[in-house]
């Protein structure tokens, strides 16, 4: 049997859960859970389950505090949005590199895509970066997919996508090389809890950053995922104009 202090911890993290919102301000991944609430409970929490900022009395929940949350409110018999129960985000295994490609040739037009060349080389070099939606009432067939490369470097460069030798393994910035969801599985909120669990896993890593190129029309959604926009970017992938982003993920 649970002791009270017990019974109230699980049920901060409950409702943390519960009631999680954008924030507005440019926290992490703009998605804030509680402001000014009872930090010595939330102090009892495990250090795993919460991104804690005193200075300003935020508090995240980290991946592994989500995934608790949904235990408790399951067991509880709190029914919450399908997307988890529907989908899976998982890395990505080498038998799926065809599937991935073929959703890669879908989303964007032949000037933008990666080539089936260097998707495959890109999930051989960093499958831990490969991070796919798979559709549980579709026979986990693959919907969506965010991938990239870790380097040191700052400032984006085209060569990125066509050059996997450039992947450092421990590089404090992961540069972004497609965020893509089948036309049929858009307005779902899958885009969002993608790149909300990617940031989470490489934030629990250590990264720093995380950087992408957009189209200026696309950089309205990318603000509402926590990403900031840095300017016109030097890329001139595929003949076309981009804005460079980013999002802090530790500082």
């Amino acid at each position: 049997m649970r002791t009270r202090e017990e019974a109230i911890d699980d049920m901060i993290l409950a409702l943390m859960y519960l009631t999680r919102f954008n924030d507005g301000e440019g926290r992490p991944f703009n998605e804030l859970a509680w402001k000014n609430y009872d930090f010595d409970a939330m102090d009892r929490l495990d250090k795993e389950d919460l991104i804690i900022n005193p200075k300003n009395r935020y508090a995240y929940l980290t991946e592994k505090g989500r995934e608790r949350a949904r235990r408790m409110l399951s067991e509880l018999g709190v029914k919450e949005p399908g997307i988890y129960k529907r989908f899976e985000f998982c890395e990505i295994k080498p038998e799926l590199s065809d599937e991935v490609v073929k959703i890669e040739q879908i989303c964007f037009p032949p000037n933008e895509a990666c080539t089936p060349e260097h998707m495959k080389a890109r999930i051989k070099v960093a499958p831990d970066l490969f991070l796919v939606i798979k559709d549980r009432e579709n026979d986990g067939k693959i919907v969506g997919f965010l991938n990239g490369i870790a380097t040191n470097e700052r400032i984006f460069r085209d060569e990125f996508f066509t050059d996997e030798s450039l992947h450092e393994p421990d590089g404090e910035t992961v540069m972004i090389m497609g965020l893509d969801v089948l036309p049929e599985y858009r307005k779902m909120g899958l885009a969002r809890e993608l790149v909300f669990n990617y940031c989470r896993k490489e934030q629990a890593r250590g990264r720093k950053r995380l950087v992408l190129t957009c189209h200026k029309e696309k950089i309205k959604m990318y603000r509402k995922f926590g990403f900031y926009d840095l300017g016109e970017s030097s890329s001139k992938w595929g003949g076309e104009k981009w804005h460079e982003m980013e999002i802090r993920l530790n500082f």
